[in-house]
């Protein structure tokens, strides 16, 4: 049995929130377990200089950890020499993620930055950051479409991502901090609704590992991901914005 309780092939307790953010186009906040994320999804009426001209819309993310999300008071990486490399890593995983199932060309020349700033942390922060990411980000294209500034949802499928890794010997799903801090083998895997990889994150922390251990974690991320995209169609849902059946594949 694993410290919180869990079922090896089990997520952790899931809420996802919309609509908290009165000024930004969209926002989201998850909790997966004791990890809290907020995404806020902010509309430009521009483009990075290198993609003016083209036809073609941007979207990107900027991930942060507030100064007592973790069990000591972190300093504000402003006020230290430049963010670190780990969250330049992370906030350019969070963008390549969105715009895997982005239409930047029918976005047109305009900008979606996504803010994620981590509230708690307990493991998986980034993978959390991504699936609430995701909902925002509908959240202000939605906002765009009722306005008619678009004729339709620019987005060709659901993303979302989570943790998994080999503890012990066990292949586990969504690890909390606990197992994180201690396993063998980690790995973060995004996917898009139509079962299709766009990033996987793996290494051997402890130990190598196996093809067929690396086949076995990839298949039981799969299946918490198909949990994730039904939690992120009825975050949706229950604000009246509905999803076309080629986004979701069900």
């Amino acid at each position: 049995m694993r410290v919180d309780q869990r079922a090896p092939s089990e997520l952790r307790p899931l809420k996802l929130e919309i609509g908290s953010n009165i000024y930004a186009e969209g926002s989201a906040l998850i909790s997966c377990g004791d990890t809290k994320v907020y995404c806020t999804a902010s509309v430009e009426e521009r483009v990075p200089a290198f993609l003016k001209g083209t036809g073609s819309g941007w979207v990107t993310a900027e991930y942060d950890m507030l100064p007592r999300a973790t069990q000591t008071r972190n300093q504000r990486e402003r006020q230290r020499n430049g963010i670190s490399g780990r969250t330049q890593e992370i906030q350019r995983l969070i963008g390549r993620s969105l715009r895997a199932v982005c239409n930047l060309e029918a976005l047109g020349e305009r900008s979606i930055y996504l803010d994620c700033d981590v509230l708690q942390a307990d493991g998986g922060t980034r993978t959390a950051a991504i699936t609430a990411s995701w909902v925002a980000l509908i959240c202000a294209l939605n906002g765009l479409v009722r306005e008619r500034r678009l004729r339709q949802l620019p987005i060709l499928s659901q993303a979302a991502a989570v943790s998994v890794g080999l503890v012990n010997n066990q292949v586990l799903l969504d690890l909390c901090y606990v197992e994180d801090s201690s396993a063998q083998v980690d790995m973060n895997v995004v996917m898009n609704s139509h079962a299709e990889l766009i990033e996987v994150q793996g290494c051997g922390e402890r130990s190598t590992f196996s093809r067929q251990q690396m086949n076995a974690m990839i298949d039981l991320a799969e299946k918490g991901l198909g949990e994730l995209f039904v939690l992120q169609r009825e975050a949706l849902a229950s604000h009246s914005i509905y999803l076309p059946k080629q986004i979701t594949h069900e």
